[in-house]
């Protein structure tokens, strides 16, 4: 250990991995705070990475550098491609982990990075001075003097673990929570709030009766997240999942002790995840539904434990005993450890810059389910770009910042930093306004560029991603630019394909974007479309068939586009400009927006305002340049 640091990243989670790796990569010193170093990369809640949106997440994550990917790939023991009939705009990659095998990986991966250094210790305290970051302090006594610190504390902070009536303090099962650190926070001058998440019990597998349930079977072939993974090498041991639902009878265990839920009976105030409720949650929310499905998940490949995703629960032990053996293949099952629910603090994501800086203190970035996000997918994104914005800041350059058009991750910044969230945050396909454009299949194309820009991404490695679209933009203009004559033999292949035929000559394009139409029925007509790479084939059919409409959304960004690329100063006064309500200057204060697109999307800001403000900068700008 050095006395001194470029980056300290507190949390070893997925947000801190992720910022610990980037932040070390770009060449900044290093040093990850974790209370165990066994528990580095711990998969807290289910043994799984990816689905609808969040898929998305880890391929951005990927494209930008970041490990979970990989990870993901090399561990997987189960993959899916989800919404796979729906069209490439909603397509999620999702994939079962081996939950040791994950952990280790990464702990692997860490252990080898140069530029970081790990220590097993707590963060008690930031110290700052005059409105930055310059140090930290553990419990054991160390003051390390650095330049930026990302807190990426998960759970851990003030969390309560609740089971029926029990309470206790802890960021998870049988690991204490971090106290001290919240109470800097909150003598800093941040706002702390409280947000419930939760966890089902976990099962021993030799205790289910699997023979009465549904099988769900990895996809063949197993399709990889990573864009620097080839294949899933066919010796990797994958599993199937299994599916089972509640019953009437579940449900009226449940009701009958649901004012022993702490959820219901007062003892939890937080505000818990409407997007992945407990089962009680469920069952208040949703009380016409006669059952719920439940996915009966394995944990790794050396394990028999199984994680029942459907059924997290706050309810006492001998609650869970009984409504779990009342659902089908689960009537005699043994558990390993029961279900809980866990309060943990947060600081309102309106208090952080886009780049993930506190506004409050300089040099201090906070990422994860600190920002008042769930899941492993959206904080990873975070650790990513809060790594990345600690390593600019030490090098004096100005904040990487995504916009809404070119990543899921842009879209879910934005929204944290500028609407806020009053309920833990999770990402949805739905959240992303310009997901024609911004999909699964192209995010190396979007994003890989900052990769290597930042010396995240090998030049190798680029390279490949270059002449990859290189590719699909030769074969896609040949497409545009190749026309097909009338004869007998192309009219008998598109008969054969049920497709009109041809009365005049035809741009393959034009053929291709006829839904019956796909590149292999145009291989038989053209020999220069035979034998194409199946990842190529994806994108190529998608960028004809959806021309029109992809074309459209980008006239869409190139109009917002204007309003995003205006700037507003950090010095600026909205006391000055006339025209602005009291309540409207009050958000503009309150939010610091960086351009007029995220001063439109601050919630009460209207157009009008905006207006107002175009015409204020426009005046202001005119007027320096005058005075120049």
């Amino acid at each position: 250990m050095k006395n001194a640091y470029d980056c300290i990243v507190i949390g070893a989670g997925h947000a801190g991995v992720e910022a610990a790796l980037a932040a070390s990569r770009m060449g900044a010193s290093t040093l990850m705070v974790t209370l165990f170093f066994d528990t580095i990369g711990q998969m807290s809640c289910n043994p799984a990475i990816g689905g609808v949106g969040k898929g998305q997440l880890v391929k951005e994550i990927d494209a930008l550098g970041g490990e979970m990917g990989l990870a993901a790939d090399k561990t997987g023991i189960q993959f899916r491609q989800l919404n796979a009939s729906k069209g490439q705009a909603v397509r999620s990659s999702r994939c079962q982990a081996d939950r040791k095998r994950y952990k280790l990986y990464m702990q692997d991966v860490l252990r080898r990075q140069d530029n970081l250094d790990i220590l097993e210790d707590e963060a008690t305290e930031l110290v700052a001075k005059d409105g930055k970051i310059v140090a930290l302090k553990t419990q054991e006594g160390k003051e390390i003097a650095c330049k930026t610190i990302v807190i990426a504390a998960g759970t851990f902070l003030n969390g309560r673990i609740h089971v029926g009536k029990s309470i206790t303090a802890g960021g998870r099962i049988g690991e204490p929570a971090c106290h001290a650190l919240a109470d800097s926070l909150k003598k800093l001058g941040f706002e702390i709030w409280a947000f419930k998440t939760g966890t089902p019990p976990r099962l021993d597998g030799t205790t289910i009766d699997f023979s009465s349930l549904e099988p769900q079977y990895s996809d063949e072939p197993p399709v990889p997240f990573s864009f620097r993974t080839p294949m899933i090498p066919l010796n990797q041991k994958l599993l199937a999942c299994y599916i089972t639902h509640t019953s009437e009878e579940t449900h009226d265990i449940i009701k009958a002790n649901m004012h022993l839920s702490p959820m219901y009976s007062g003892q939890i105030q937080a505000t818990g995840v409407r997007y992945c409720p407990s089962i009680e949650d469920k069952l208040k929310k949703f009380a016409d539904k006669k059952s719920h499905q439940v996915f009966l998940e394995p944990e790794g490949l050396d394990t028999d434990e199984y994680y029942p995703n459907g059924i997290s629960t706050g309810l006492p032990a001998e609650v869970q005993e009984e409504f779990v053996r009342s659902i089908q293949g689960l009537e005699h099952v043994k558990f390993n450890r029961y279900g809980y629910s866990i309060e943990h603090a947060v600081v309102p994501p309106t208090s952080l810059k886009a780049s993930l800086e506190t506004k409050r203190i300089e040099g201090l970035f906070l990422a994860g389910q600190i920002n008042g996000t769930t899941g492993y997918e959206e904080a990873a994104a975070q650790g990513l770009i809060a790594g990345i914005n600690a390593a600019l800041k030490v090098q004096g350059k100005e904040p990487f910042i995504l916009r809404r058009d070119e990543a899921y991750i842009g879209v879910l910044i934005d929204d944290l930093v500028t609407k806020g969230t009053q309920e833990p945050y999770r990402m949805f396909t739905s959240r992303v306004e310009y997901r024609l454009i911004v999909r699964e299949d192209n995010a190396d194309k979007r994003l890989a560029k900052y990769a290597y820009q930042f010396g995240l991404l090998s030049q190798e490695d680029f390279k490949k991603v270059e002449e990859k679209y290189h590719f699909i933009d030769d074969k896609i203009q040949y497409l545009k630019t190749t026309k097909i004559s009338v004869s007998k033999d192309v009219n008998e292949i598109l008969e054969r394909a049920e497709s009109a035929p041809l009365r005049r000559p035809t741009s393959l394009s034009d053929l291709l974007k006829r839904p019956e139409i796909s590149l292999a029925v145009l291989s038989l007509l053209d020999v220069q479309l035979k034998d194409l790479p199946p990842k190529s084939v994806e994108q190529i059919e998608y960028e004809i068939k959806y021309e029109g409409f992809i074309t459209r959304q980008q006239k869409d960004v190139e109009r917002f586009k204007h309003i995003e690329n205006i700037k507003i100063p950090s010095d600026m006064d909205y006391d000055t400009v006339s025209g602005l309500s009291i309540e409207i200057r009050q958000k503009l204060k309150s939010f610091a927006p960086v351009n007029l697109g995220q001063a439109l999307r601050i919630s009460g800001v209207t157009p009008a305002a905006i207006s107002i403000l175009m015409i204020y900068l426009k005046k202001r700008n005119e007027e320096r340049a005058r005075g120049r």
